[in-house]
């Protein structure tokens, strides 16, 4: 009887479904791989873009504005007419009555002066019907534009209910409080925070910087007790602040961002004052408008 020849059973390997097999180990890593290339890229692509694009809000351009001034010019409700100049006298030379014109220019010229030494209030001046003053505002003598100027448009609102907090916020901008009357010069003092303010005296013609003064409230006391501190005398005086170039031209760069307004059309503005990082910064509250001119 043959016999039959027998085969041995194949030996199967079960992995484990714990057990991870090279190939996958491979795919996996590469995988890990490419998702840091592709971050690492993304990133540099950020950074790059935002090297090109500006994503800061745009400042628009602020144009110099002139504005209407008086000069030395006495104050009034209308215009004084100007006495001749040389230009006229050329004319006149030309005249036959040469003595007779001489004399009407003249008697021109001392009128307008002494309407000019004489003028008080508008209706001191309207009733005595001897001249009319300069209703130009005080400023470098001009026709300027038709804009408002600041010291009549402009509001600031400083909040503040300790009288140290409030001296740290005129020091923050470089505000001058000053009393003004009373005095033959104006006396000033800044860096109010200090125990001893800094103080000056100066000629008011020679002030050329634009002034607030408060209408009422707790920070018009503040002002008085901080010159009072520095040494100043502040009864029977006016009280008032005056703002450095660099606020009024921050306050200026305000206005012209906050609208795409003419500054023809601007009637008031209302600045507010909030707390940014170790100082404060002004920002405008609202801003009123008044009808295009024609």
């Amino acid at each position: 009887m043959a016999s039959v020849p027998t085969t041995k059973p194949k030996r199967i390997r079960i992995l484990s479904p714990l057990m991870v097999s090279t190939y996958e180990m491979a795919s996996g890593l590469l995988i890990a791989l490419l998702f840091l290339v592709g971050t690492a890229t993304a990133l540099v692509f950020i950074i790059w873009l935002t090297t090109v694009l500006d994503f800061s809000r745009r400042m628009r351009p602020v144009r110099m504005i002139e504005y209407p001034g008086r000069g030395d010019h006495a104050a009034g409700f209308a215009r004084d007419m100007d006495p001749p100049g040389l230009e006229e006298l050329e004319e006149v030379l030309e005249e036959p009555q040469l003595e007779a014109a001489l004399e009407a220019v003249t008697d021109v010229a001392s009128t307008v002066a002494a309407a000019r030494d004489a003028l008080q209030t508008d209706s001191a001046v309207s009733s005595a019907g001897k001249g009319q003053g300069d209703s130009r505002p005080p400023g470098p003598l001009g026709e300027g534009e038709n804009v408002i100027p600041p010291w009549e448009r402009w509001e600031m609102r400083f909040e503040s209910t300790s009288i140290v907090i409030y001296a740290q916020q005129i020091d923050h901008f470089k505000i001058e409080v000053a009393a003004i009357g009373g005095a033959p010069l104006v006396d000033y003092a800044r860096n109010l925070s200090k125990s001893k303010p800094d103080t000056r005296q100066g000629e008011s013609k020679t002030e050329k910087r634009i002034y607030m003064t408060w209408k009422n409230g707790k920070l018009r006391e503040f002002d008085r007790r901080l010159l009072t501190k520095a040494g100043i005398k502040v009864n029977n005086r006016i009280v008032m602040q005056f703002i450095p170039e660099d606020l009024y031209k921050l306050l200026h760069q305000l206005e012209f961002n906050n609208t795409e307004r003419d500054p023809k059309e601007w009637l008031k503005t209302i600045f507010g004052l909030k707390k940014r990082g170790a100082g404060w910064e002004f920002f405008i509250i609202d801003q009123h408008f008044r009808p295009p001119p024609p």
